[in-house]
């Protein structure tokens, strides 16, 4: 029998805690010194539903683990200050702006009247600007994309304010990245309309899901769409070379074979990646989190409805992965390849530097991670 996150949260689940592990080395995998490794910063809940804001190194030290009122979905590290906004979850309006150093909550920001998050956002490369997507409640389904400048020289200054919005020209919209150029927005409208504290879909019979490439300015440089009208265009990742990778969450029938992976190369249409029937099926029409390994060319997804990892060759689209991982969460790139955070198991990492991917589970604590994972 599975068992969904929600499900597992009541049942399950030691309450968060610091844990650490000796230097050294870990399963046979050599560790760089503590403060070398990546901060892997991610959503937790406890066995109690309670929710945090969690920073780990990949030892498994805790760095901190804040408590936050509401529950986060994706987290955006500064791109150079010691800071990360923890994204609320749909249809939360509120987000936590973290000291990465010691969990300091600096500022709790909320959406205007008529928005709420949709649990992505992204700092522009300066650092002073930040993107949100959110929903007009006003006028439901409408997405727009929140315009925020950080201000405040000191740490316990730091504040993001509000400056203005711009459209996302879809319903819905989810995650959003930066191209290479640092300038323009990729958006997944997953099409769906939902209302103001709701997670109902309003509009199945209607969906307009799209990926929208969006200048800072607000222009819009091109919109488009997948053939099969259901399949919600929810997570993204960039290639350093502008390759656009999808992760689909399709709404329509448990039978229908929709394209759960979809790819935009530079210069050609946005178009299905190419699958093994037997992976799509596993997928169970849902995937969570995707990363790309651009030096070592590999494309990662989570398909926690089917418990499983997958690893693909980013050009050649050969498979390289199809492991099992219980209720598997978040993916994030390492030099080694990718570490994978689950809800009900342990982390691990996926060695991907040989033609044999080797995995080991990490001393993280295991289960109850939300489904996206950052490493700063």
């Amino acid at each position: 029998m599975q068992i969904n996150r929600r499900a597992f949260l009541g049942l399950t689940g030691a309450a968060l805690a610091a844990t650490a592990a000796a230097a050294g080395t870990l399963g046979g995998w050599t560790l760089m010194h503590n403060d070398a490794q990546p901060l892997l910063l991610s959503a937790r809940n406890d066995a109690a539903g309670r929710h945090y804001a969690v920073g780990y190194r990949l030892d498994g030290s805790q760095v901190f683990a804040t408590a936050v009122n509401e529950r986060c979905h994706d987290v955006v590290p500064h791109p150079s200050l010691p800071l990360a906004l923890f994204v609320g979850r749909r249809p939360s309006t509120q987000s936590y702006l973290i000291d990465t150093r010691d969990g300091r909550l600096l500022h709790t920001l909320h959406t205007p009247a008529h928005r709420h998050f949709y649990g992505h956002a992204v700092f522009h490369r300066n650092g002073e600007w930040l993107y949100a997507t959110e929903n007009d409640t006003s006028d439901p389904g409408r997405g727009v994309i929140g315009v925020y400048r950080l201000a405040g020289q000191r740490p316990e200054n730091r504040r993001l304010q509000r400056n203005g919005e711009l459209s996302s020209h879809g319903v819905g919209p989810h995650q959003l990245l930066w191209m290479p150029d640092g300038d323009t927005l990729v958006i997944a409208n997953g099409g769906i309309r939902t209302e103001a504290d709701s997670r109902v879909e309003m509009n199945l019979d209607a969906m307009e899901a799209s990926l929208v490439l969006l200048g800072r300015d607000g222009t819009l440089h091109s919109k488009e769409q997948l053939p099969e009208r259901m399949n919600s265009v929810r997570h993204l990742a960039v290639a350093s070379d502008g390759t656009v990778v999808s992760g689909q969450q399709y709404m329509g029938e448990a039978s229908d074979a929709a394209p759960l992976l979809a790819i935009k190369r530079p210069g050609q249409a946005f178009q299905a990646f190419p699958l093994g029937e037997a992976q799509r099926l596993a997928m169970n029409q849902y995937t969570a989190s995707v990363a790309i390994h651009s030096e070592l060319r590999l494309l990662a997804l989570t398909a926690p409805r089917g418990n499983r990892v997958f690893i693909w060759d980013l050009d050649s689209a050969a498979l390289r992965l199809d492991a099992p991982l219980p209720d598997c969460a978040g993916v994030g790139a390492v030099a080694e390849g990718f570490v994978v955070s689950s809800g009900q198991g342990r982390c691990r990492l996926y060695d991907c530097r040989s033609a044999q991917i080797a995995t080991r589970p990490l001393q993280l604590p295991a289960g109850l991670w939300d489904n996206h994972l950052r490493l700063a």
